[in-house]
Order: structure tokens, then C-alpha cells, then sequence
């Protein structure tokens, strides 16, 4: 085990990095960060452990001045973007490792997506659509911040082709007032829906099978009432071996490059601006479009 206590960050990280290659799981000490503030803190080696695609073990105390870190490898294999599927639309249903993630239990996620709800007053609306809606997250945490009587005065309706991913949601919930239906999302217009007052698509208008621009303008002028607002998530992470890995990952780049992300996120704050809305954009991991329509308009 190596003491890396006095090497500045860039030699750490090669040292680190050259070590990973042939090791699954690294320790190394270095100065304990609660009795020496100006060192390095736990949260930059944990920004580190992710950068190098591993997951960090809890800190073991080596003496009082010192710390024992580990970091793990993750398996990069075992990722839902990569599972093969014999059928498609099961891609993200029960038996996929996107459904063992609980995204409310990230709080960069949580705390994103509820400043959301909250700057659309999210009590107030009558008719909550949301796009790619799986096992229910997103109305879950409506239903966590609203009253009973609040909830129930609110029409729901999930859209997702996933059929086991919508069983597991009408079996969660059960309210007459929420309804389910599996089709594909591009066939939205059969439903014969009224229009929203608020619509949700957490991670969906980017997947290969939707023409995201042409798609994001029917959807506003098709299906959002003239007073509505929208709520969009645009994923800039992947989920590895169970872990949030920040960065957008775009083909052919072993490394983060986020211009397709930073390219849906900007047309649709454009978009929505010369329809009168206003528009914030937040978030770390999934970065929310939050657009409400501007008064007087």
C-alpha cells in the first residue's frame, strides 16, 4: 500500500490510473482530511474514484493524522445501455437493471426534479402527462408533496411501451384517478388525450426511435394546454455497476463529450422562449428544462 501524501493530484491520479489496469481494488494513504482541512477532501476523491470509473469504500483511519482509501473498480459491463434484449420495449422493463435503480434516492436527482415540481406549482395543475414513465418515479414524489385531497383532484395519465414496467406501476398505484397506457410514445396522438397542463419526460425525448425536435414542437403545440408548462430531463450520467456516472457519453469517445446533450438542452430553451415561456435550466446528472408560461402571453 502506497502513501500518496505528499503527490500532488496529477501525480495521484497516474499513479492511480497505471495501478487500475491491472488491478480490480486499490488502497493508499494519505493525510486524513477532517484534522488536515487544507488537504484533499472526501468529496474530491470520491470525484475521483468516479472519474476513474470506481466506486469508493468507506475511509479506514490508518492513525491520527492519516486515512486508508480504497477504490474499487466497477464493472463497466454491467450496465443497462449495453444489455441486449430480445424484445425492445422491454428494455427498461421489470427484469432490466434500469429498474432496480430508485432515481429519488440520488439527491442531485431528487432535489433537482422537486425544485421543478415546485417552481411549476405542481398542486395546482389538472391534468399531469408524463412521457416514458416506467414503474412511476416522477409521480411518486407528487405524490410524497402533495396532500391526499390535492393528489386526487389532479388526472394522471403514464405513458411507457414498457408492458411489465406499467403492470408494476398500476399495482403501486391504484388511485381512480391515475391511468396507464402502453404505446409508443410517438403514437401519442391515438390516445385522444385532453391536453395537459403540465407535461414530464424524464430521460425520453433523446431515445434513437423519436425525432426529438419535430417531436418537442407537436408535443407543445398538440398536447399542452395554452396555460401549461413542461418539465424535461435530459440525462447527463450513465449508470454503471449501479453507480451515477456523471458525463453524457456520445459515440466513438472513450471519454465524456456532451455537444448532443448541450445541443437538445439549448434548442428546446430556444424553442420554448419564442413560445412565450420561461425557461431555467438545472441539475447535475440529469439536467432539467423547467418551462412555465410567461404572464400575460
Amino acid at each position: 500500500m502506497k502513501n500518496l501524501s505528499n503527490l500532488s493530484m496529477l501525480e495521484i491520479s497516474n499513479t492511480l490510473s497505471q495501478e487500475l489496469k491491472h488491478k480490480e481494488q486499490i488502497s493508499f494513504s494519505v493525510l486524513n482530511p477532517d484534522t488536515n482541512p487544507k488537504t484533499t477532501s472526501y468529496k474530491e476523491w470520491i470525484s475521483l474514484a468516479e472519474l476513474l470509473f470506481c466506486k469508493m469504500l468507506t475511509p479506514k483511519t490508518k492513525e491520527p493524522n492519516q486515512v486508508i482509501i480504497t477504490f474499487k473498480k466497477l464493472n463497466i459491463n454491467s450496465s443497462f445501455h449495453t444489455d441486449k434484449v430480445e424484445k425492445q420495449t422491454e428494455k427498461y422493463g421489470t427484469e432490466s437493471k434500469f429498474f432496480e435503480i430508485n432515481k429519488l434516492e440520488y439527491p442531485t436527482f431528487l432535489l433537482a426534479y422537486k425544485r421543478a415540481l415546485e417552481a411549476v406549482k405542481v398542486g395546482a395543475k389538472e391534468h399531469i402527462l408524463n412521457l416514458g414513465i416506467n414503474k412511476g418515479d416522477e409521480f411518486e414524489l407528487i405524490k410524497k408533496l402533495l396532500s391526499k385531497e390535492q393528489f386526487s383532484k389532479i388526472k394522471f395519465s403514464g405513458i411507457d411501451h414498457s408492458q411489465s414496467a406499467l403492470n408494476y406501476a398500476k399495482n403501486k398505484f391504484t388511485e381512480p384517478n391515475i391511468n396507464f397506457y402502453t404505446i409508443d410514445i410517438n403514437n401519442l396522438k391515438e390516445l385522444n388525450l385532453p391536453k395537459a397542463n403540465l407535461i414530464i419526460s424524464i430521460g425520453t425525448l433523446q431515445s434513437p426511435s423519436i425525432n426529438y425536435k419535430p417531436f418537442l414542437m407537436q408535443l407543445v403545440q398538440e398536447h399542452l394546454s395554452k396555460d401549461g408548462a413542461l418539465i424535461l430531463g435530459y440525462p447527463n450520467s450513465r449508470w454503471i455497476d449501479g453507480e451515477l456516472i456523471y458525463g453524457a457519453k456520445a459515440p466513438n469517445y472513450p471519454y465524456s463529450e456532451m455537444s448532443l446533450l448541450y445541443n437538445d438542452v439549448i434548442f428546446a430553451k430556444k424553442y420554448l422562449q419564442q413560445k412565450k415561456f420561461r425557461v431555467t435550466i438545472t441539475g447535475k446528472e440529469y439536467i432539467f428544462i423547467t418551462a412555465t408560461k410567461l404572464e400575460n402571453t
